[in-house]
Parts: structure tokens; sequence; C-alpha cells
């Protein structure tokens, strides 16, 4: 049985169908990548399994470790044990870093395995640690990235959710950032993450999907996607 997988999964924008009965999986252990153009609905199927979209504009399922979840809420869905780093970071601008990773905690209760875990999320981005007490919007974009990421795994989360983690950044920072996603997967965690950067994103997830204006329109590993041809000409700039 797979962590994830949705189901005929649609979405509805009032009349607007973005999302046009996909279907994918995210086995336990994967890291899996969802590529396309602007407008393909990546970012709606992310929030979608966050619990961040509208219930009334989803049809199909959306299961995690089998539970159907597409009616849940995010603070329900989150609960589960998913977590997101959402496009364009959304961190809390006038909270510490310190404070901005503690919130990724809040449905926590265990004070030691919190700190644990602070320390551990330190120990990864050694710039967070230096910036411990500095307030999250004088961050730099690459900084303010770590954080967001850093407050997800302050879930302890079993599946990670990753929204375009290189938008904005300069290309030494991406490579940082995806050497610290790879580790988190290395590590144990679950990851879907959608990427903008088809190159970057298909040399570092295992499997891969391909998104066209709301539909799925080819998946492999991504060894595979990025030796196609297709997704050369359209993908790679091959």
């Amino acid at each position: 049985m797979a962590l994830l997988e949705l189901v005929d999964f649609n979405y509805y924008y009032g009349n607007i169908h973005s999302v046009k009965g996909i279907s994918l999986y995210v086995d336990e252990g994967e890291m899996v990548t969802l590529i396309g153009s602007n407008g393909a609905g990546k970012t709606t199927t992310l929030q979608s399994i966050s619990g961040l979209t509208k219930r009334k504009g989803i049809q199909g399922k959306i299961l995690f470790n089998g539970q159907e979840i597409q009616n849940f809420g995010g603070h329900k869905v989150a609960g589960l044990g998913i977590a997101q780093a959402l496009e364009g970071r959304r961190i809390f601008s006038k909270l510490s870093v310190e404070e901005n990773l503690k919130m990724g905690a809040y449905l926590r209760r265990d004070a030691d395995g919190i700190k644990a875990d602070l320390d551990m999320v330190f120990r990864r981005f050694p710039r967070l640690l230096e910036r411990r007490t500095q307030m999250g919007g004088t961050l730099s974009g690459g900084e303010q990235q770590m954080l967001a990421i850093g407050r997800a795994l302050m879930q302890r989360p079993k599946l990670m959710l990753l929204d375009e983690p290189s938008l904005g950044l300069a290309p030494l920072i991406v490579k940082e950032i995806f050497v610290a996603i790879n580790d988190i997967n290395k590590d144990g965690t679950t990851v879907l993450f959608v990427e903008q950067n088809s190159k970057i994103a298909l040399s570092t997830a295992n499997r891969g999907y391909v998104m066209q204006t709301g539909e799925i329109v080819m998946s492999d590993t991504c060894e595979n996607l990025l030796a196609n041809e297709d997704v050369k000409k359209a993908y790679l700039g091959g």
C-alpha cells in the first residue's frame, strides 16, 4: 500500500476544471517530483493534499496510509503527519527564526523531542543557528527557504510536501537546498515536491510525474524521464 495515493483526482475552481482526473502514488521512503509549466495544476494538487483548498472543489480520492483525507481540513491533515513548505516560503516575518521553527511543532506536546528536533534543524541548516534570534522577514530568500523547510521538519512529518523550493534562489543556494532535501529523504522522510527547474528535480528524485494543463501526461523513473526526448524538448532545453 502506498503512503500517499491520488485516485481520479479532480479540482474545480468554480466552473474551471484545473486538475483533470489524475492518479499518482508515493511509496514510503520515496522522493517523487511533479514537474510541468506554470498553470499545470501542480500547486493545486499539493495544496489539496494538505487540506488547503476548498473541499467543495474536490472530486476523487486522496488517501494517506489507506485513509481517505480529501474532506479533511489543514489542521487534521497536519495531525496525520503531512507537512508542507509552501511556494514563496510564507514564513512569519515578525517572528524570530527560533519562533518560526517552534510554530512547526505547534501540534506537538513532547518538549524533549521538540528541543532535539530544533537542534537537528540547526545542525542541518547552520545559517539558521547563526540567525536564531533574527526576525524571519530580515533573512535572505535562501535563508527563508531553509526556514520554511526547517519549520516543516519540526512537525516530524511522515510525508513532506515542497512547492517550488528553488523559486527565486541563486544557483549555489539551490544546490544547497537540494542537498538538504536529499539528506532529509535519506534520513527517512518521504518527499513529494513540485519544481519548475525540471533538470534539478529529475536529478534529485526517484520517480517523476509530468503535468500539462491539469493532466498527468507521463510518469516514469527520473532516469528514464531525463533521457526522454519529449521531456528534453519541453522541459530540459534539449
